[in-house]
């Protein structure tokens, strides 16, 4: 299982003289779009040229972005440490780092699908439980760490986990079952997953056993399937939350997410 932090990923941009900004997406949005912001690409011109206006970016525009990334993924320093930028700097200038961030840049210059995907399934799920937030959602290049994190209103992909089982990195340090779920189709399902959990966590008060815990999850990952209508998530604990809802019909998303009766959920 994935934990639950921030992370993103890469591409360069240049335009003439220093009047550059990166900014996400492209076109008119609409009400309602979900439109992920490419920290990585920032992340990505920084760590690639060293380009001083880059850094400056990423420290005043997306500085809870970088505070996470830098202290609590990379565990590189503080963002206050005097040499934390050199630091970060020299962290990335690994080889398989540096091919990480290429490969990403060659993937993900486009990710319209992506907002796309992630624009219906928030849709369909405040149609579902209309109280629930959409996050600031993001990219970045997490160095192989977190898929996935979650925090403060904010929602980070680490596009270096999604570059395909058949990625050479990937061979040789994720068993077959592992680089499955590191495919472009699984960053979609793998948000929202991650968001719902923070929204809907595992009850603290009291000790849960592992079959709760499944049962829990089970719970999320039958409600990503029917958000973003695919069967992604299947086992035994996803089957055990279908046969409770075609039990009870007239049990409501919202209401199932609430529900931590793990014995009912069972039966």
């Amino acid at each position: 299982m994935h934990k639950v932090y921030f992370i993103v990923v890469l591409a360069l941009l240049t335009l003439w003289g220093c009047e550059w900004r990166l900014k996400s997406g492209g076109g008119e949005q609409q009400p309602g779009d979900v439109v992920v912001e490419r920290y990585d690409r920032i992340q990505s011109l920084y760590l690639t040229t060293g380009d001083f206006s880059a850094l400056q970016q990423l420290n005043t525009e997306y500085p809870m972005q970088t505070r996470a990334l830098i202290e609590d993924v990379l565990k590189i320093g503080r963002v206050n440490d005097p040499e934390i930028n050199t630091k970060f700097l020299k962290f990335y200038q690994d080889i398989a780092l540096q091919s990480l961030i290429n490969e990403v840049e060659q993937q993900y210059a486009n990710m319209d699908d992506i907002n796309k995907g992630l624009t219906e399934a928030f849709a369909r799920l405040r149609k579902e439980v209309p109280e629930i937030g959409i996050p600031q959602i993001y990219t970045q290049i997490g160095a192989l760490d977190q898929s996935i994190v979650v925090g403060n209103g904010t929602l980070g992909i680490s596009l270096d986990k999604y570059l395909g089982a058949s990625y050479p990195l990937y061979l040789k340090y994720y068993p077959k079952a592992q680089r499955e779920q590191m495919e472009r189709s699984m960053i979609v399902p793998d948000c929202m997953v991650f968001y719902i959990l923070s929204q809907y966590p595992m009850p603290h008060d009291k000790e849960m056993t592992q079959e709760e815990c499944d049962i829990h999850m089970g719970k999320i990952m039958w409600v990503v399937n029917k958000i973003t209508q695919k069967h992604t998530f299947k086992g035994q604990y996803v089957a055990i939350v279908d046969r409770y809802m075609k039990r009870n019909k007239g049990e409501s998303v919202a209401t199932l997410l609430r529900n931590n009766d793990y014995k009912a959920i069972a039966r």
